[in-house]
């Protein structure tokens, strides 16, 4: 399904404790497809308890740039996302890409 110049790298971030998403995951986390070569979000999947959530956050990264950090991704995430997990998304994103730098810096 995915390229062979795609690599896969989760973000975590927490969660507030009333949140259903910490009661079924503990954290929030979204996993990345990345494509190596042109640092572009390829997909994305992440914790929710409600598919639209997954959808819209995938609107947020999907064909974007992951090769550092976006200040106007964040801008757009606070703008945008109104549900509880909003820090956790941010935090997940600055994760994920803490990762996908140090997977470009070993591997490619």
């Amino acid at each position: 399904m995915y390229a062979k110049n795609t690599v896969y790298v989760i973000g975590h971030g927490k969660t507030s404790k009333e949140n259903a998403i910490t009661e079924q995951f503990k954290l929030f986390f979204i996993g990345f497809v990345i494509n190596v070569e042109t640092d572009e979000v390829v997909d994305i999947s992440c914790a929710s308890t409600i598919s639209t959530t997954e959808k819209f956050i995938a609107s947020i990264f999907v064909g974007r740039k992951f090769d550092k950090y976006y200040e106007d991704i964040e801008e757009e995430i606070m703008k945008r996302y109104f549900g509880s997990s909003q820090k956790a998304i941010i935090v997940a994103y600055k994760d994920g890409l803490k990762r996908y730098e140090e997977v470009k810096a070993k591997y490619y």
